[in-house]
């Protein structure tokens, strides 16, 4: 069963022009420095949504925010893999909510890295393009 049909001679034009543009290493690599842009972006949004501990004795905190790091992007041969992390023990605390000591009340979460996750989907098509357009001229 068929869904459509392809004329030959446009196709063929069509893998003329990607053969005599691009290679297969300027795809993957234009695709890394795409993903590396949105990890770096990432990693920049969720620090700056990370809370700052305020202590009664005047000190400041941080460890949470500089707890967070940036792995990849790695190819695994199907795609790449981009992950921001936070090895920080109470992080997962922060980000959802907890209880508070004694059970008595609820601290809510601050959702700093789902909110730079919402951030980053809508500014995926302006992180992707400069890259993309590098390619030579062949999705124009």
């Amino acid at each position: 069963m068929a869904w459509g049909t392809i004329e030959d001679a446009e196709f063929q034009k069509f893998a003329d022009k990607v053969k005599g543009k691009i290679q297969a290493q300027e795809v993957r690599r234009a695709v890394e420095e795409s993903s590396r842009r949105v990890g770096t972006q990432s990693l920049k949004g969720v620090k700056s949504r990370t809370p700052v501990g305020q202590y009664t004795d005047g000190r400041t905190g941080g460890t949470l925010r500089r707890g967070w790091h940036l792995n990849g992007p790695t190819y695994n041969g199907t795609l790449f893999l981009i992950e921001v992390e936070n090895n920080v023990e109470y992080a997962g605390y922060v980000e959802d909510g907890h209880r508070t000591r004694g059970g008595g009340g609820w601290v809510s979460g601050k959702h700093m890295l789902m909110e730079t996750l919402f951030e980053i989907d809508s500014m995926m098509p302006a992180l992707l393009t400069p890259a993309m357009k590098n390619l030579g001229g062949l999705f124009n």
